[in-house]
């Protein structure tokens, strides 16, 4: 199931996003179980009280006789206390409902996260994401678990506090039920307005949360841009229709409570008068009986209300509800076949013991692409790399390049055509296996929160710490470590950002050499360093690329001289193909481009000496 935000706006409001809301807390249907028991309980001893009254009043008040007093105060006395027990479990079992449940939401939504390809990310934003995970998983469990609960109550003690009142008076309790279809038609016209604009509160915090985290991650580029005003205004604009959306659903929402209460009155009001009636003139009842009756007429509008008051809340919730369950059942583009599944595992229980060893051979057979409303990346494209082979990609920007690479690694997979590893078509083993066997270096390199050994760990979790120093070694990265202060105990900070350009990215190289990878990727892995950095690179990498299939996408054309093959790739076709030496000889475009990039270079270095 693909989501569609705006799919999920225009959907009248349903049970079934809520149904399977409730499959989802079965590891609570215990504690659910508590809830009702003792929901029924209070019930039960709310329906009781009333007829205390009545006996009160009945029996020993209008005729004096107090025989049997002391049974009576002290059966009360017990009512009171099972009561006040009852009252006390249900809170905590509650508290417990939401609790879990959130966290159980979160953790679900979490592993699907983790599963989804790289598709699913570029066209959902990271502000969608954590609503999804943060306000909108809160509000579900407070939904489920409180609402659930006055749900429960409202509805059992609707029932019985009926029954009682027919019991005591049919006639009396006709009248008094004769608003509540009113009130029904109160609370659907309401009802859709109040989705509506919930709706539409859910979509704005979504975009309201993305502009803090862009805000938060891009203010280095604001500041140098000076958009502080202009990103105030936008955030304004945001916040500004939230607001509006937000005060006319609470507009909405208070003048229902407020009806049903004034409906709930007017009933009490003209049920009290025909009751005084029916007990001073007619002398029909007594007057415990209308005390009794016009107490359970008070409570029987109660349930009502919070009925009404429920739903008016579930409209709100609504939306988090079909944006959280979208999520979950979100399935991913690229997923492994059952029959690969049952051989080899998947991404949380992998079959290493049946995992072929990934020798590196390669190939592309017919291969195109493209992405979803686009036009075809690659078109018929074929490559045949032999395992140990170092190829180098070169082209202009949309050329390609990346796509070859990422197509390689499965994340994403071709539209026409087939990739085969070692003679297999790659879509027959599990994604596990093959990208266990990568090593991936990206432009941009992203560090997490934690040290620097912790960062190189990632690569390989059950690494010691001397495969950590030999992996740090291996890309010159050991000598700028051991400088500070911790060594490899030293934070990073958050994205690294306590690192520079340069360190990060050595830390990076460390990172995905560490598990020793059958292929090897770097994606211009080279272009955001500093000339120092890419010579101390460089020097790694003829060693941590000898005996692996290598691709490299290379900005810099000085770092692709020793590759085995290097190929110009433009509108998704190789259009030369050779080492360095064969290329410059071609006098093509690798020729005219190393050309300009050296005499800039040189300029630059002239420059520098000046």
């Amino acid at each position: 199931m693909q989501f569609h935000e705006e799919d999920i706006y225009t959907k009248k409001f349903d049970l079934g996003p809520w149904k399977k809301l409730i499959r989802l807390a079965k590891p609570f249907y215990k504690h659910m179980l508590g809830i009702a028991i003792t929901v029924a309980v209070v019930a039960i001893i709310e329906v009781i009280f009333p007829l205390f009254k009545r006996q009160a009043i009945d029996g020993f008040a209008a005729t004096g006789d107090l025989t049997g007093i002391l049974p009576f105060i002290l059966i009360y006395v017990g009512l009171i206390a099972l009561f006040a027990f009852s009252v006390n479990l249900f809170i905590r079992l509650c508290g417990q409902v939401e609790v879990g449940l959130c966290r159980h939401i979160r953790r679900i939504a979490f592993k699907r996260l983790q599963e989804l390809p790289f598709s699913f990310y570029d066209k959902t934003s990271v502000g969608y994401l954590i609503a999804r995970l943060t306000s909108d998983t809160q509000r579900l469990g407070d939904t489920v678990a409180w609402g659930l609960l006055d749900v429960g109550w409202s509805a059992f003690f609707l029932l019985i506090v009926s029954v009682a009142m027919f019991i005591l008076n049919w006639q009396l309790t006709l009248i008094t039920l004769a608003v509540v279809p009113l009130m029904a038609v109160i609370t659907g016209f309401f009802q859709v307005r109040i989705l509506k604009n919930y709706r539409e509160v859910r979509r704005i915090n979504s975009k309201i949360t993305g502009a803090f985290n862009e805000g938060i991650m891009g203010a280095k580029t604001t500041k140098t841009l000076v958009r502080e005003e202009a990103n105030i205004e936008e955030f304004k604009e945001l916040t500004s229709t939230m607001r509006r959306s937000s005060i006319r659903a609470a507009v909405l929402s208070a003048m229902l409570y407020p009806l049903i209460i004034g409906l709930g009155g007017f009933a009490t009001a003209f049920l009290l008068w025909k009751g005084g009636h029916d007990v001073f003139v007619m002398g029909s009842i007594s007057i415990g009986t209308l005390t009794a009756f016009m107490s359970y007429a008070t409570q029987l509008f109660e349930p009502i209300s919070s009925i009404a008051r429920i739903f008016a809340e579930a409209q709100q919730s609504q939306a988090a509800a079909e944006r959280v369950i979208s999520l979950i059942e979100t399935e991913p583009e690229i997923a492994d076949t059952p029959e690969v599944v049952e051989v080899f595992g998947d991404n949380f229980n992998p079959r290493k013991e049946n995992w072929p060893k990934l020798k590196g051979d390669i190939e592309f057979r017919n291969v195109s692409f493209q992405y979803i409303d686009g036009e075809k990346v690659l078109k018929n494209f074929n490559l045949t790399v032999k395992a140990g082979e170092t190829i180098a990609l070169v082209g202009e920007t949309g050329s390609g390049k990346s796509t070859i690479v990422n197509l390689l690694c499965r994340f994403y997979e071709p539209t026409e055509g087939e990739i085969l590893i070692d003679g297999v078509n790659y879509k027959e083993r599990s994604q596990l296996w093959l990208q266990s066997n990568l090593g991936y270096v990206l432009q941009q390199p992203h560090l997490f929160s934690g040290t620097i050994a912790d960062n190189i760990r990632y690569g390989k979790l059950s690494a010691t710490d001397e495969e950590v120093e030999e992996a740090a070694r291996l890309v010159s990265a050991d000598e700028f470590i051991r400088a500070q202060e911790k060594g490899y105990d030293t934070n990073v900070g958050e994205g690294g950002n306590l690192l520079s350009t340069g360190q990060k990215q050595l830390v990076s190289f460390a990172r995905a050499l560490i598990g020793r990878p059958a292929i090897f990727v770097l994606d211009e892995a080279t272009s955001s360093v500093d000339t120092e950095t890419e010579m101390k690179i460089q020097q790694a990498i003829h060693t941590a690329l000898t005996g692996r299939t290598s691709f490299i996408i290379a900005h810099r054309l000085s770092t692709i001289r020793g590759a085995d093959r290097i190929l110009v790739i433009q509108d998704g076709e190789i259009t030369e193909s050779g080492s360095h030496k064969e290329l410059l000889k071609l006098r093509g475009y690798y020729h005219d481009l190393y050309v300009n990039q050296f005499r800039d270079e040189r300029e630059r270095s002239l420059l520098a000496e000046m």
